[in-house]
């Protein structure tokens, strides 16, 4: 049986008493950091063959472990915090396991995702949760307006990037409600709250620790743009690109590089 365990975002206490049993009598362990689960089984007093599995080596240990599995050893699938394959490695192996006929159980815990939104004051029935936020400028300008939404948005971000990633949403929707949720769980945990500009200006440094960044609810996507409507209908015709932007262009009085350049 192959059990995926979520383990501490942060405190080593948040563990539940299934998976320090199931840790316990797994034949293996399968870790993201050896290093990193040692600790937690040390908190805990487990004594557990560790084997790595990260997103480096996650295709190899996939095919290493399948006949393991089918020879019915019973492995345990863990990521350094939450729950293993979102937005961490172990997708791979839970789908060649159940297509293999392999028993597969989930073994919930703590969720940095959940945390951060009831953290952040901003939650609802409904949100988004969208991983890791790209790292391009031009993908993130128009993540931001894919994310105008009437919903909470869950993204996570690494120190170092997130004063860009809030400058950009800061020109974009400057007033849009924000939570920066740092150190989930942990002895130094924050939870900053205000509008994107108010946390790009408090954000201007990359701080300390892991980041779980929560977004309001929206204002809906912007309207669009005319004339960049009706070259992308041209271009849709047959009509080449340059052509349908400069014909735009003298018609509408709208900047023929810029409806080039938005259209592509």
């Amino acid at each position: 049986m192959l059990a995926v365990c979520a383990t501490p975002i942060g405190n080593l206490d948040d563990v539940t008493l299934r998976v320090l049993a199931e840790l316990r009598e797994a034949d293996v362990v399968l870790a993201e950091d050896t290093r990193h689960t040692r600790g937690l089984l040390k908190r805990h007093g487990i004594e557990a063959k560790l084997v790595s599995y990260h997103e480096h080596n996650e295709a190899a240990r996939a095919a290493e472990l399948l006949p393991r599995l089918l020879a019915g050893e019973r492995v345990a699938l863990v990521s350094d915090a939450g729950l293993p394959g979102v937005s961490d490695p172990g997708a791979r192996l839970v789908r060649a396991a159940l297509d293999a006929g392999v028993p597969v159980t989930v073994l919930p815990g703590p969720s940095a995702v959940e945390t951060a939104l009831v953290a952040s004051g901003l939650v609802s029935e409904r949100y988004a949760f969208v991983g890791f936020l790209p790292r391009k400028a031009g993908e993130l300008a128009a993540l931001w307006d894919e994310l105008s939404t009437p919903w909470p948005v869950v993204a996570f971000e690494s120190p170092q990037r997130l004063p860009a990633s809030l400058r950009s949403l800061a020109e974009r929707t400057p007033g849009r409600e924000v939570a920066v949720c740092r150190e989930l769980t942990k002895r130094f945990e924050e939870i900053a709250r205000g509008s994107a500009a108010e946390l790009a200006a408090r954000f201007a440094e990359p701080p300390k620790g892991e980041i779980t960044l929560v977004l309001g609810p929206g204002e809906g996507p912007p309207p669009r743009d005319n004339a960049l409507v009706a070259v992308e209908e041209l271009v849709t015709a047959g009509t080449p690109r340059r052509v349908a932007a400069d014909v735009v262009a003298r018609l509408t009085g709208a900047p023929r590089n810029r409806l080039y350049r938005e259209s592509l």
